[in-house]
């Protein structure tokens, strides 16, 4: 019988043998081809990836040595992700527009973290176009209308600081002045203590955002999380007090009595989760489009010449200051809006945006897998000569030619808001002693 078996093993276990080596090896086939469809680069090291290496130097020039070495579509794993660099319009069109629903925006989950997953930032579809109509809904003329004085207020005292012909830190002074306008934009007059308290607590928050993630206490990226836990208890006290009183037409206001079509409103964590953001968008995205504006303007006087013009001639229409900007003004400022664009071509703080395939994406014959992050660098491709002659060069005159601006008018909606944006310039342009020297 012994012997009747071991005749008989070798004949049945050798096709299961040969079964298994054939899966074996299909499988190591279809590893091998998913593996040569992904663009070439670098993952480096388990966990950290290049993570180190992007932030020990400037991100643009990671990112530019990087393109030199694999091209306009490459591999690379920062901030804990396994990441697709895009580095040229069309594949950046194809992201952003033609193919988005194949990407939905995100961020890193150390980021989502920071603002809150109930962010706009992090939806798409009903959720995120309702909650996206109600904060700008909050920042058109109709509703900022009736804060123009209080804003110009900030704007000169902030220049008054400037006195004293002590060196200053213009991209610092604009992130104090862009939160202020911020809060005052979120919760009009707000208590002076809890502005203070959120002051104090986003001002860890953003030391943070950039931060490695770590469970290591006494690290930038705990000590922002706990500054992210207190701050949603600050604003649970101020929305308390907000719903008692229900005087006011600022945004929390709107957020607070907004429903949608079941007659749900939003929960006060989704209303934090959209303040933080917003103050996210109102800081270093605002504050850098205008230290750069000024910064340009500084450095080219005839165009600075050419924008006061501009700005004096909507004053003079104004009564000379006694009548407020309106709306039509603001789209009535062809030669601002071009300095705008050509500071956020030159130096714009976006360099880059995050988006997550849904599903698995080819892109010229390389795989975009599920799940990975994509992100189209716009300041390499704002600087590449192929698309923008003598990118080096400071020229608003160039977008008097029509041009493909996607890229660039992601940039202006980063804008915390446009509409406010331009108000404040316009009290810095008319206002400003550009004969300071700036330095960098």
């Amino acid at each position: 019988m012994e012997k009747i078996i071991a005749f008989f093993v070798p004949i049945f276990t050798f096709p299961f043998t040969v079964f298994l080596y054939v899966i074996s090896l299909r499988m190591k086939i279809k590893h091998s081809e998913r593996k040569t469809k992904l663009p070439p680069g670098s993952m480096g090291w388990p966990y950290i990836g290049e993570t180190l290496q992007l932030y020990s130097q400037d991100p643009n020039v990671f990112f530019s040595d990087k393109l030199k070495r694999y091209g306009e579509i490459f591999k690379t794993h920062v901030l804990g992700c396994p990441c697709i660099m895009l580095a040229s319009p069309e594949a950046a069109r194809i992201v952003l527009v033609t193919q988005a629903h194949l990407f939905k925006p995100t961020y890193p989950k150390s980021k989502e973290n920071f603002i809150g997953q109930s962010a706009l930032f992090f939806h798409q579809g009903e959720y995120h176009m309702r909650l996206r109509k109600l904060v700008l809904g909050a920042l058109y003329p109709e509703a900022i209308q009736n804060l123009v004085a209080d804003i110009e207020a900030i704007a000169v005292s902030a220049m008054d600081s400037w006195d004293g012909g002590r060196v200053i830190n213009i991209f610092h002074e604009m992130k104090k002045f862009s939160f202020e306008v911020g809060i005052l934009s979120i919760f009009g007059h707000l208590e002076s203590h809890y502005k203070e308290e959120l002051k104090k607590n986003y001002s860890i928050l953003d030391r943070g955002y950039n931060s490695f993630p770590t469970k290591l206490p006494g690290t930038p990226y705990q000590k922002a999380m706990k500054a992210r836990k207190r701050l949603g208890e600050i604003l649970n006290n101020i929305m308390r007090e907000r719903k008692e009183k229900r005087s006011t037409k600022d945004m929390l206001s709107c957020l607070l009595v907004s429903k949608d079509e079941n007659g749900v409103t939003l929960n006060e964590d989704q209303i934090a989760d959209n303040i933080i953001g917003v103050l996210f968008a109102a800081q270093d995205t605002t504050a850098s489009a205008m230290t750069w504006i000024l910064k340009y303007l500084h450095d080219y006087p005839k165009i600075l010449e050419a924008v006061k013009a501009e700005q004096k001639a909507i004053y003079q229409s104004n009564r000379n200051g006694n009548s407020h900007l309106t709306w039509n003004q603001t789209r009535n400022m062809p030669f601002t809006y071009k300095v705008i664009l050509e500071s956020l071509r030159m130096a714009s703080i976006i360099s880059f945006t995050f988006r997550e395939a849904v599903t698995d994406v080819e892109y010229k014959g390389h795989l975009i897998p599920k799940g990975w992050k994509v992100m189209p660098l716009f300041r390499n491709i704002h600087h590449n000569p192929n698309f923008f002659v003598d990118p080096q060069k400071f020229d608003p005159y160039r977008f008097e030619v029509r041009v493909n601006i996607i890229l660039l008018m992601v940039d202006v909606k980063c804008i915390f808001s446009p509409y406010l944006t331009i108000i404040i310039l316009n009290f810095f342009f008319l206002r400003a002693d550009f004969n300071h020297t700036f330095t960098q």
